[in-house]
């Protein structure tokens, strides 16, 4: 297969090209990249999730059985749908130093500037190996990612680093907070709202426990404990979406809301969510049931994505920050695959092009001036790995 030659802006172009929002396969754009590495001769690992519509890729270029850095990015993004695009999202256009298209900044800019280093990698006599590993379904869960850290921990030879290439600016960054949510469930008892005192009213019963959810994140707010290191320097709780009830004189029998908890590392969010299920099972549960015994109340978590942190004096997190040329190493509250790495692990630092605040939005967009910052700080670590000890 003839070798594609594509610098970071051509590879971000065809990888903006493939739609991978997460509730659709993104094999399109894995066999892209498969056949761009098969073309330099090198294989790939394909791991699939469970419908064999979606896989991760993890390749190895270099010298094998030594300790090297993972390259980790996702291939999903999130949706466009109910957003006002001044553009095509999935065909990138440049204005004013800038390229617009859905995941420009969440993350395939990244993802771009990697692949195209690698004629890079090949020509400078590698002395440690460097490993692409995109993932699937980050932005629902960070789900593909765990198959890859698994494939990871399973290894004889544990990599000596990671980075995480998420929109950082190309700053470093050392710790996030974990993220855990949860899907709540009021279940009550229907009936025509002239006889309201003999049901159950689930709406009002989930305000209630909205409500006391409200109490506790303004507790921990004002009572800590604290982390000056992430903005905001507390654990943080939050109810995203509510429904229930389908007509003003139906007393509504189900009331749905979705809760968030995103945590410093000092602080356990089951701890959290243990807390929240007492006061609906002591408080509210059996004013519920003294009515109808077949109502009730369930909290089950659907996501949990652990915390992240490396000491800022850690060696992978000075190395990093020394390619980066940043003065120092931050937190951020958003989370990333970086935990799961970590957790395998493998040091892991989070640095990649692009800035945070503008993924997800409309118009989302990367500066041209981030990918060329990406570009000589992968330059500067291919030439470190050229060394015996590059740290």
């Amino acid at each position: 297969m003839a070798k594609a030659k594509l610098g970071s802006t051509e590879m971000l172009e065809r990888l903006i090209g493939f739609d991978t929002t997460s509730h659709l396969s993104n094999l399109e754009l894995i066999s892209f990249v498969q056949n761009y590495l098969e073309g330099y001769g090198i294989s790939s690992e394909l791991i699939y999730d469970e419908t064999k519509k979606k896989a991760n890729l993890y390749a190895t270029i270099g010298p094998k059985g030594i300790p090297g850095v993972v390259l980790s990015g996702h291939t999903d993004v999130v949706p466009v749908e109910g957003q006002k695009w001044d553009s095509d999202p999935f065909a990138m256009i440049e204005k004013n130093n800038l390229l617009y298209g859905r995941g420009t900044s969440d993350m395939k800019g990244f993802i771009a500037v990697a692949l195209a280093k690698l004629p890079e990698m090949l020509d400078a006599g590698l002395k440690a190996p460097f490993h692409f590993a995109l993932s699937y379904d980050e932005e629902v869960g960070c789900i593909g990612a765990r198959g890859i850290a698994d494939h990871i921990a399973h290894q004889e030879i544990t990599p000596r680093l990671c980075i995480v290439g998420e929109p950082t600016s190309m700053k470093p960054i050392t710790g996030h907070k974990g993220v855990a949510d949860y899907d709540c469930r009021i279940h009550g008892k229907e009936c025509h709202s002239s006889l309201a005192p003999y049901g159950v009213n689930a709406v009002e019963y989930g305000a209630e426990l909205i409500a006391h959810i409200k109490s506790v994140a303004r507790r921990m707010q004002k009572e800590g404990p604290f982390n000056q290191e992430f903005d905001p320097p507390c654990t943080t709780v939050h109810v995203g979406t509510v429904k229930g009830g389908t007509a003003l004189n139906i007393v509504p029998n189900l009331c749905e809301f979705e809760l968030e908890i995103r945590s410093i590392p000092e602080q356990n969010p089951e701890e959290i969510v243990d807390e929240i299920r007492d006061y609906a099972w002591r408080h509210l549960e059996p004013l519920m049931k003294d009515i109808d015994p077949q109502t009730g109340i369930t909290i089950q978590e659907t996501v949990g994505v652990p915390g992240f942190n490396i000491a800022n004096d850690h060696p992978a997190a000075v190395f990093v920050q020394s390619l980066s040329g940043a003065n120092r190493a931050e937190k951020v509250s958003f989370g990333t695959e970086a935990g799961l790495f970590h957790a395998a692990g493998v040091p892991t630092v989070v640095c990649g092009p692009g800035n945070i605040e503008q993924a997800h939005r409309p118009n989302e967009f990367i500066a041209l001036e981030q990918l060329e910052k990406c570009e000589h700080f992968l330059s500067r670590l291919i030439s470190a790995f050229t060394k015996e000890n590059p740290y």
